[in-house]
């Protein structure tokens, strides 16, 4: 039968089929010519007939031989053009008013249904479900994005955000910077969606969310949400079609004669079709599916439609859907997430949970990812806090992505390499994250990934090693890894990263720890950019004794034959010994040269400005907050302010520094809590008052105008001469207001001093093992000059 040719032109599959296709195409099947004659009529050869034709049955998914293809398109069509003709026998008003009937009838047979297979989620360890929606639901809003961000065609340069090791950022590596739309305006939008996201980006959920907004009125309420998960259809017996398949959920839902209902609601544009999972499918049936879908689609294509997959999973197009991304989890949502989370059973807790985030950006990098995030809220829940040692945080959300997710769920991959286990692919990614991270390679292409993974497979057992094999294998072994556990992610067209900074940084730890190459670490000690690398470093080793020592020796070479910095540093370890405070000397060893380091970094570092805060003491002992330290600004900026992170406050009828201290137990303090008294000197002598006071005598009388004071302290003649005097006593009984005239290289290398040293203190206070005597022996020599 001849087939009118505006329905042929409608079809899907005829928009991918090119020029000459279309025209062999509509004159075989729309105009039933036979292809005897066909090839003369389009002046084109009998072999370019039948590629024309394989073509056409290649976009039609039609397989067999000769013959029996060209009947099969014809009834596929046939049927497809059968199904498409509308009723004639009713009228409008009766269709509308006997399908809005209908409608509603189904949606109240079937909510069950839909609340108990969409109304909760349980994933990971839960000890139960949880609520999806309704007052005390856990659904957070997503958002999506609109252009694929593996498709943007941008260079490494455009992605880097920060990469210098002097003054290293967190790259924001899974932050994209584009337009994010809400999820339900988005399918508002589109009639036919494809929802793209990485692995444990919430495509499921949003998807039962969607049925559930419908199902209760919220969202398409004329419409009855379909559900169907794509891998229950495609193991299901006897291989039914899609539309056998929802009759069959339709008619366990009490629906009665459900075929028929089923068919009626599609033709007349009445449902909510929600395919979950395409990327679950099991390899055999994925080509059935997809022809399935194809077809399905096409056929009731005036319904909503809404498909989810991991991206990277198929290389396919369905030409009439829009295909968008799921956005990772922001801050906003990330806090409403964990309000929900724990609002049955600590309210309290989501607030702690949101202030350990904030104080640990590599765990808060994690938790924009809605499946480490459920994680984290299950790891904080049970103990208040998160590990000491966050490798093994790390490892736990590692285990999830790459085994537990899928097996939680019953699914199984294609193992793509037959020789790449889930161990080898953590050594693979290990060896690709340190070799990247040691380049400062965040980012890198999709050939040198590959080449990566290529020289690592190569040495497999029983791996063919033939160079167009190995590109073959390595290809399909990074879309594995990026589809199946989402640790490799495409930024941009051809450009890869880690999912996480944190990731990244964990695997290059995993890799130094498995080589012992803690010698090549510690080279890197004053760069910013490995503080993370160290940390997990330290906490993966049985026992760290050898990196720390190892680290203490290189930072002790720092300084080591500069001996400006020595002189310093014994000044340091002198002034410090006066100090009469029940805290170990290392300490306040710490406090001095954290001082010292925050005046460098100020432009202060030769303590010049001393003089001029003594001076203002001693011109109004007891004043705090006046006019005129808030006139002199310039000079107490030095000590007086939020930027140092403690204010050092004098006074000379005590001759004590009173040092505001908010926290214990810290070499290098960044809050102080109690108040602690150093001695200017153990026994200060009457002539120290006597100078002081002699001072103080010279200054000029406070008036109610500043401006005279400040007048005389500019002057050369008078306050700088004054400053000079009041720094040579200083120096002379206190020991105080040197003038040390570091160079620009000087200050540089005291910085990456201090900085080493701190790092290595975060190493021993955190949750790495370290004999007692070696950290006794770090302890008692950290921040001491040579001992020649």
């Amino acid at each position: 039968m001849s087939i009118p040719e505006d329905f042929l032109k409608q079809l899907e599959q005829y928009s991918e089929l090119s020029h000459r296709e279309k025209e062999v195409f509509l004159e075989i099947f729309g105009r039933s010519k036979n292809r005897v004659n066909v090839a003369p009529e389009l002046n084109i050869s009998e072999s370019n007939l039948s590629t024309c034709l394989t073509g056409i049955y290649k976009k039609f998914c039609i397989t067999g031989n000769g013959p029996v293809k060209e009947s099969r398109l014809r009834e596929y069509l046939s049927k497809r053009y059968t199904q498409q003709k509308p009723s004639s026998h009713l009228t409008t008003d009766d269709v509308d008013d006997s399908i809005d009937t209908l409608v509603q009838e189904i949606r109240k047979q079937i909510k069950p249904y839909i609340k108990e297979k969409c109304g909760t989620m349980r994933v990971l360890d839960m000890p139960k479900p949880i609520e999806l929606t309704g007052r005390q639901g856990i659904y957070t809003n997503v958002n999506i994005l609109e252009a694929i961000t593996g498709r943007r065609r941008l260079k490494v340069a455009e992605l880097m955000q920060s990469s210098d090791h002097d003054n290293f950022e967190r790259l924001g590596l899974s932050g994209v910077k584009q337009k994010r739309v809400s999820g339900l305006e988005v399918v508002q939008r589109h009639s036919k969606l494809m929802v793209l996201g990485k692995p444990g980006a919430g495509k499921s959920t949003f998807l039962k969310y969607l049925a559930m907004q419908c199902i209760e009125g919220r969202f398409q309420a004329n419409r009855v949400p379909l559900f169907i998960t794509l891998k229950d259809f495609a193991e299901a017996t006897k291989q039914p079609d899609i539309l056998k398949f929802l009759a069959q959920q339709l008619s366990s839902s009490g629906v009665t004669h459900a075929s028929a209902a089923v068919e009626k609601l599609l033709k007349q544009g009445k449902a909510l079709v929600l395919l979950d999972g395409l990327d679950e499918v099991r390899e055999e049936d994925t080509n059935r599916v997809l022809r399935q879908i194809r077809e399905f689609s096409d056929l009731f294509h005036t319904n909503q439609f809404v498909i989810t997959c991991r991206i990277a999973a198929k290389e396919y197009t369905y030409q009439s859907f829009t295909e968008v991304e799921m956005a990772d989890f922001d801050e906003k949502q990330i806090a409403i997430f964990a309000q929900n989370w724990f609002q049955l059973t600590d309210p309290v807790k989501s607030k702690r949970f949101i202030e350990k985030l904030k104080e640990n950006k590599p765990i808060q990098e994690l938790a924009s990812s809605p499946l480490l995030l459920t994680l984290l809220c299950l790891v904080f829940g049970d103990s208040g806090d998160f590990p000491a040692n966050r490798s093994e945080l790390y490892q736990e959300g590692l285990d999830v992505l790459l085994k537990k997710w899928d097996a939680k769920r019953n699914i199984e991959r294609e193992q793509v390499y037959k020789n790449l286990s889930l161990q080898r692919k953590e050594d693979l990614l290990s060896q690709i994250g340190l070799t990247a991270f040691e380049q400062k390679d965040y980012f890198f292409k999709q050939k040198t990934a590959e080449a990566y993974i290529a020289d690592f497979i190569r040495n497999l057992r029983n791996a063919d090693t033939d160079p167009e094999v190995l590109k073959l294998d390595s290809e399909a072994v990074l879309k594995s890894i990026e589809a199946q556990h989402g640790l490799l992610v495409e930024r941009a067209k051809g450009i890869y990263s880690f999912s996480h900074l944190t990731f990244h940084e964990y695997f290059a730890a995993r890799e130094i720890v498995a080589n012992s190459a803690y010698e090549n670490l510690v080279e890197h000690i004053t760069e910013k950019r490995w503080r993370e690398v160290f940390l997990l470093t330290s906490g993966m080793m049985r026992k760290a004794d050898d990196l720390t020592l190892l680290m203490k020796h290189k930072i002790d070479g720092l300084i080591s034959t500069d001996e400006q910095l020595q002189h310093f540093m014994r000044w340091i370890a002198k002034k410090s010994s006066l100090a009469t405070v029940p805290y170990p000397p290392a300490e306040v060893r710490g406090i001095y040269l954290h001082l010292m380091n925050s005046l460098i970094l100020s432009k202060r570092s030769d303590f010049i400005d001393l003089p001029r805060i003594l001076a203002i003491d001693l011109a109004l002992t007891g004043t705090s907050d006046s006019d005129f330290y808030k006139a002199c600004e310039p000079t107490i900026i030095a000590i007086g302010t939020p930027a140092l992170s403690f204010e050092v406050v004098v006074f000379f009828e005590e001759k004590k520094i009173r040092v505001d201290r908010r926290s214990s137990n810290t070499l290098f303090p960044n809050h102080f809590d109690s108040n602690l008294d150093f001695d200017l000197e153990n026994d200060p002598r009457p002539e120290l008052q006597i100078l002081l006071d002699n001072l103080k005598s010279k200054l000029p009388p406070m008036e109610t105008e500043h401006q005279p004071f400040k007048h005389w302290w500019k002057r050369k003649t008078d306050g700088q001469v004054w400053t000079e005097q009041l720094r040579s006593v200083m120096i002379e009984h206190c020991n105080v207001g040197h003038d040390w005239q570091f160079n620009e290289a000087q200050k540089t290398l005291l910085e990456q001093y201090y900085y080493a040293n701190k790092l290595l203190m975060n190493c021993l206070n955190s949750d790495c093992y370290v004999s007692w005597q070696v950290r006794q022996e770090i302890e008692n020599n950290l921040l001491l000059p040579n001992k020649n």
